[in-house]
């Protein structure tokens, strides 16, 4: 009897041994497809990504329309503006450096160079009216428009544009699919009347960890 007992001991014990190597076994490879998985989906999503910049100077003239009919020529690399007594007209070239198609969202003005800060919280943006994709490896453009005489922030651009000043203007787009949101800030240098020279400041990730 105690030698039957035995056996019967060693088999389970035996048996308690393969199923924990099989646990084991398993949990390794769900670990392993896990992060296969998550590998994957990031480098599905790196293809995705766009990143904007001004575009060169020597980049085409884009012709920028708006609701009421007005056109803006904005040169390659540059920032535009017009104003009238009832409407303060913004556009810029971007090209988009990323492996994905852009598209934007909205934007935020500020009536001066601002190089340093924090974004403004996502509900102070201005979203756009209509949909501005920039292709991968292409140039598209980002516009903007005051309507609204009775605003102060109205008065603030007619006038940083009227005197040929500084502006700033913070862009929110993200990937063709909705995702991978960021927010550029671009500073505009004064050049000649009714052009400014545009220049990238910072970026800022929203759905992912910043870079730096």
């Amino acid at each position: 009897m105690p030698l039957a007992a035995d056996w019967v001991t060693i088999s389970a014990l035996a048996t308690a041994a393969g199923t924990l190597v099989l646990a084991l076994a398993t949990y390794a490879a769900v670990r392993s497809a896990n992060r296969a998985a998550r590998v994957a989906e990031r480098s599905l999503l790196a293809g995705l990504r766009p990143l904007l910049l001004p575009s060169r100077l020597e980049d085409a003239t884009q012709k920028v329309a708006f609701v009421e009919g007005k056109y803006l020529a904005v040169p390659g690399g540059m920032g535009v503006a017009e104003v009238t007594d009832e409407v303060v007209y913004l556009a810029a070239s971007l090209r988009n450096v990323g492996p994905g198609i852009a598209i934007l969202h909205g934007w935020h003005f500020y009536p001066e160079r601002v190089t340093r800060g924090e974004h403004p919280p996502l509900e102070d943006f201005t979203l756009l009216a209509r949909d501005l994709y920039v292709p991968m490896s292409g140039v598209g453009f980002w516009q903007g428009a005051f309507r609204d005489p009775s605003l102060p922030a109205f008065a603030e651009a007619r006038a940083v544009v009227a005197e040929n000043l500084d502006w700033t203007v913070d862009v929110l787009y993200g990937d063709a699919e909705g995702g991978q949101r960021v927010i550029s800030r671009y500073t505009m240098i004064p050049r000649e009347e009714g052009q400014w020279l545009a220049n990238v400041g910072r970026h800022w990730n929203l759905d992912r960890a910043a870079p730096r």
